[in-house]
């Protein structure tokens, strides 16, 4: 037995999908699966039901799953340790962002990060809320870049940047031509939203349900673009963060909220309280806050 099988029982349980635990650890379909047959001859037990159509652990192979997050937890806390003590403000950094944000922020980012932080190797993961936090709890994530507040003990918690929504309309819909909106124009509006496990998804239904406006139940969309066509489309309106509306499509129409506390959404970046990389952390947050045009020590 070692960490990298471990590694591929945990990605198998994330992702209840041999193809795709397989590229989330840079492996080939067969090299994970045949390890993980000899991983289950070493414990002598049945760790993952398999069928033609799913994936699925056996109950000790849940317990097991449970038992390997922690190991490879703390294994990734001694790394951190030594990776302190050897460069401070370099080596492996591994950080998580919402889907909702990367395709947005990390083109802004990357490069101040890269030219502030030369030594450090940041390795990217982009999953849902849900998914990066549970990451970081369990260790397997350094940080976190998300909607904030996370609101967990143990969580360090940075604002990075804050941004409003701006309402999206089709450039058809009656109030295109408009200079800016009230979220009292939200009233009865057929409102799109993602689907569920997007925190972006729960802010933008807080709004709608707070001034009248009735979500369009029969779509549901899977990214922040799939929502631009489908309002290009003038299928209903939603709201746009306004980072996503510099990559604005033909069709839609971007209307800021005139109001003096406008619906917005606020961005941080988060770690465990008992990490050993405070002073990489503390550098990033404020290179990350000036790459947003904020201030360092806001």
């Amino acid at each position: 037995m070692n960490l990298r099988d471990l590694r591929y029982l945990v990605a198998v349980a994330e992702h209840r999908h041999f193809g795709r635990a397989a590229a989330a650890c840079f492996v080939s379909q067969p090299t994970l699966s045949t390890q993980l047959k000899k991983l289950e001859q070493t414990l002598g037990v049945t760790l993952i039901e398999r069928t033609n159509r799913q994936v699925m652990l056996t109950p000790v192979g849940e317990s097991i799953v449970a038992q390997a997050e922690r190991v490879l937890g703390e294994v990734n806390r001694l790394v951190g340790f030594a990776e302190e003590h050897r460069d401070p403000l370099g080596g492996e950094f591994r950080l998580g962002i919402i889907p909702t944000v990367a395709p947005y922020l990390l083109p802004r980012i990357l490069g101040p990060v890269r030219d502030a932080l030369p030594n450090l190797k940041i390795h990217l993961t982009e999953a849902q809320t849900a998914v990066i936090a549970r990451m970081l709890r369990e260790g397997n994530l350094d940080a976190v870049i998300l909607a904030l507040p996370l609101g967990e003990d143990n969580i360090v918690e940075s604002t990075i940047y804050r941004e409003p929504f701006y309402l999206a309309v089709s450039s058809r819909h009656a109030k295109a031509g408009r200079e800016s909106v009230s979220v009292l124009d939200l009233d009865d509006e057929q409102v799109l939203l993602l689907e569920d496990g997007h925190c972006l998804r729960d802010q933008a239904l807080e709004v709608c349900k707070s001034h009248n406006a009735v979500e369009n139940t029969n779509f549901r969309a899977t990214s922040l673009e799939t929502l631009r066509q489908m309002v290009a489309a003038n299928v209903g309106a939603t709201l746009m963060p306004e980072l996503a509306v510099s990559a604005e499509g033909a069709g839609v129409s971007y209307i800021p909220f005139d109001e003096p506390e406008p619906p917005s959404r606020t961005i941080g970046i988060a770690w465990r309280g008992s990490s050993p990389r405070v002073a990489l952390l503390d550098q990033m947050t404020r290179t990350l806050r000036a790459a947003m045009g904020g201030t360092e020590d806001e």
